[in-house]
């Protein structure tokens, strides 16, 4: 079925979406920078969140240069179709977000200073795009795992909005949700910018801080 690209911006009804498969699509066996296993395993004492910021390639790199970043993976999340492909994602009838899940040590960067890279790396006023990614899958989300996050992830939405305003920019329109299931992308996708460095990355913020956590960014 092929769908213009303003029927791609609007979201699938469940009862409409594809079928999917009951087993999940084949992925890479390790992270290509951290050389550990890609598993949905959380380390004690550690935590995760997903985060849909448009194309998934250059927010996970954005996210694995964060200091106390464990691990990261790129799937889909927040739609209905069950173990999805790239291909039926970029139709927009799976519903998914491309998104990063990021495995994190709280005791190094705090979940607020990982929101604070959030906001500030992407655009979250344009809703179902980022930039020149025009669909359902490339719009902003938040799928917070603890409630604590959740309310964290209200919160600062709530004061970057203010932010946005004072700024003269628009209205945030960033999906915050408790996280629901996590499919992993196809082997190619994980870490893509890390085996491809000349790949492209679509990763653009407002220009606008954002006032949260304590300014944590790559390299710092």
């Amino acid at each position: 079925m092929f769908l213009t690209k303003a029927a791609k911006m609007e979201m699938i009804r469940p009862e409409d979406a594809l079928p999917g498969r009951a087993q999940p699509i084949p992925t890479a066996p390790s992270h290509h920078v951290f050389h550990r296993p890609l598993t949905l395993d959380i380390p004690e004492g550690m935590e995760a969140v997903m985060l849909g910021m448009g194309c998934f390639w250059g927010a996970e790199r954005l996210l694995w240069q964060l200091p106390g970043v464990w691990l990261t993976m790129v799937g889909y999340s927040g739609g209905t179709t069950p173990n999805p492909t790239y291909e039926e994602t970029c139709t927009a009838r799976t519903g998914h977000a491309e998104v990063v899940r990021v495995v994190f040590d709280p005791a190094v960067i705090s979940f607020e200073d990982l929101l604070r890279c959030f906001w500030e790396s992407h655009d979250p006023t344009q809703g179902m795009r980022q930039g020149g990614d025009i669909g359902t899958q490339y719009r902003s989300a938040i799928y917070a795992s603890l409630p604590a996050h959740l309310e964290l992830a209200l919160d600062s939405c709530a004061r970057y909005q203010k932010a946005l305003t004072l700024a003269g920019r628009g209205q945030v329109t960033t999906e915050i949700s408790a996280a629901g299931p996590f499919y992993f992308a196809e082997d190619y996708h994980q870490q893509y910018l890390a085996k491809n460095p000349g790949g492209y990355c679509g990763i653009g913020g407002t220009g606008v801080a954002c006032p949260v956590g304590t300014g944590v960014s790559p390299g710092n």
